[in-house]
């Protein structure tokens, strides 16, 4: 069955490539295309094709953060099968006894995109940002394909690097891709987590057959769809090589504006393109991990039963962002015996974080306050 589906969605692609005046070339460009998907990725040599590596990240991330003015700690915190996350953490004396903030950033980001935030936080709790396993200066290793596993081994290595770091329990703070590992992350080990920030969570609605349906797709844009589906998602990004710096600053203008009040160079994008064209590992698994039109094959809306009731959970939207806020309604309905509170933030696209910086770090550092007060309640 898959085998057949495979040569029909190869047919659309060749017949789409026939009609456009170029028969001969259909089948070289098929060819390459369909070696290339046996790797599932752009093939070897194309790292050296793009103007990265490791350093180039590494340095990337140090411009972004420069601008921090708080003292902090930068280190790989080992976890199992060698692999390591890398960590920022801030600590102060004054508020080394509160509860920390965990910070578990969305699909293709790193810790650097939290420079907005880092220090108005850390000037009230301990504070950690760690680039996800496959992600950022963490270590990239083979995720399983099957969605399942790939989740829980993002799942178990942010529990190991719990305990290597030593901390018993946390506020874990997730945008996107992150925000779906929180509730996952706190489905399993609920002892460890005070409180769950969603910041426009990915993942948690069901895939809706409506949605096609009142919107047809055409036909041309599901041959295209048919024809690069098998790729990871940033593939095209490496396939540019070299224009790939200029390609981020083009399409993406609004990344360098989100970050003008600090930067007024191309830090940003550089940072974004850096953190993205490295060999592909966490946007693999969550390639794996998602089904169409970019929909969780495993959504958290059929496992949010199984989040012990004492958890709650505040869930932060942008009032601009393009991301069906409809999640935090089924949310709400879901528990209603737990706390959820539902915040918008005016003015503010998918990252809230960056496009409100100084209403989002008063609404969060609001939430972590009032898990203050819960623990100095008498009985707590």
């Amino acid at each position: 069955m898959a085998e057949r589906e495979e040569m029909a969605n190869s047919g659309i692609v060749q017949r789409v490539l026939s009609v456009t005046g170029v028969p001969s070339l259909a089948s070289s460009v098929w060819s390459y295309v369909d070696n290339a998907i046996r790797w599932w990725w752009i093939p070897d040599w194309l790292p050296s094709w793009c103007p990265t590596s490791q350093s180039q990240l590494k340095a990337a991330e140090d411009k972004m953060l420069r601008c921090i003015s708080a003292a902090f700690t930068k280190q790989f915190i080992p976890v199992s099968c060698g692999n390591m996350l890398w960590t920022l953490t801030f600590c102060s004396d004054s508020v080394k006894d509160k509860t920390p903030l965990v910070l578990l950033h969305g699909f293709g980001g790193g810790v650097g995109l939290w420079a907005q935030n880092l220090e108005a936080f850390s000037q009230d709790r301990p504070v950690y940002a760690l680039d996800l396993l496959g992600f950022g200066q963490s270590t990239r290793p083979v995720f399983s394909t099957d969605p399942l596993e790939a989740e829980a081994e993002f799942v178990e290595s942010i529990e190991q690097w719990r305990a290597k770091v030593g901390v018993e329990s946390m506020i874990v703070l997730g945008h996107n891709l992150g925000g779906f590992l929180a509730v996952s992350y706190s489905i399993k080990y609920p002892g460890r987590v005070k409180h769950i920030i969603l910041v426009e969570p990915w993942g948690f609605p069901e895939f809706q057959e409506t949605v096609e349906a009142d919107h047809p797709v055409p036909v041309w844009i599901k041959a295209l769809g048919a024809m690069f589906s098998p790729f990871n998602p940033l593939a095209g990004l490496r396939l540019v090589g070299p224009l790939g710096p200029t390609l981020v600053q083009t399409l993406r203008p609004d990344f360098k504006k989100k970050f003008s009040s600090m930067f007024s160079d191309n830090t940003v994008p550089e940072y974004i393109y850096h953190l993205n064209v490295q060999s592909p590992s966490g946007e693999t698994a969550f390639k794996s991990m998602t089904g169409s039109c970019g929909w969780a094959k495993r959504p958290m809306l059929q496992r949010l039963d199984q989040l012990h009731p004492d958890i709650p959970i505040s869930i932060i939207y942008g009032s601009r962002s393009s991301v069906d806020c409809n999640s935090a309604g089924s949310i709400k309905e879901m528990r209603t015996n737990s706390h959820v509170d539902i915040i918008t933030i005016r003015g503010a696209g998918h990252y809230v974080y960056a496009d409100q910086p100084d209403d989002f770090n008063h609404k969060v550092l609001q939430v972590c306050e009032v898990v203050d007060r819960e623990q100095t309640r008498p009985g707590y």
